[in-house]
């Protein structure tokens, strides 16, 4: 049933569902963030219960999101990502799970990409606007990320950590 129905959900979404107002506006009549969290359901491989999809958010079809969580205004996620409950997404956030290879062989344009390699966003964690987050980089649960970090290396449970690269700041209490 998905793979009919994800090609649809896939073209309605990108074609008119992003572009819906922002789910808070007084524009959107209440109904453009469900629109665009419904589509995504049909689309990834998980999606838990009160998600909230963010316009002009754009994500591969193979991520999973938990309950509670969202995509931010304008982010953008590629494949192989695991988002966990709770998780809040500022504007901007790119994710990213594959870099370019980089051999001297020949021009870096016609080698491809490297290996995708798995993001994990655990639970209850906070991420800024204007992040990046690197491949192979797993933030662990009670996590903060400020506003325009790069996050090149795992985040430890309950610390804030920003800047770039993005270094710890303080734990939690």
């Amino acid at each position: 049933m998905k793979k009919v129905l994800r090609p649809i959900c896939y073209f309605l979404y990108y074609l008119i569902a992003k572009h819906l107002p922002e789910s808070h506006s007084i524009f959107s009549l209440g109904i453009s963030g469900k629109i665009r969290t419904l589509l995504t359901r049909g689309i990834i491989d998980s999606c838990g219960k009160s998600v909230d999809i963010e316009k002009n958010a754009k994500f591969s079809p193979h991520i999973k999101i938990g309950h509670h969580s969202g995509l931010g205004i304008n982010s953008l996620i590629q494949e192989n990502v695991e988002i966990g409950n709770y998780v809040m997404m500022g504007p901007n956030v790119s994710i990213y799970t594959k870099n370019h290879k980089t051999s001297l062989e020949k021009p870096m344009i016609f080698q491809g990409f490297e290996k995708s390699k798995k993001v994990i966003i655990k639970d209850d964690v906070w991420i800024g606007s204007n992040v990046i987050i690197l491949p192979g980089v797993t933030i662990e649960s009670g996590a903060i990320i400020g506003a325009g970090s790069v996050v090149t290396k795992d985040v430890l449970k309950n610390t804030i950590v920003a800047g770039n690269p993005a270094k710890v700041i303080k734990e939690r209490k």
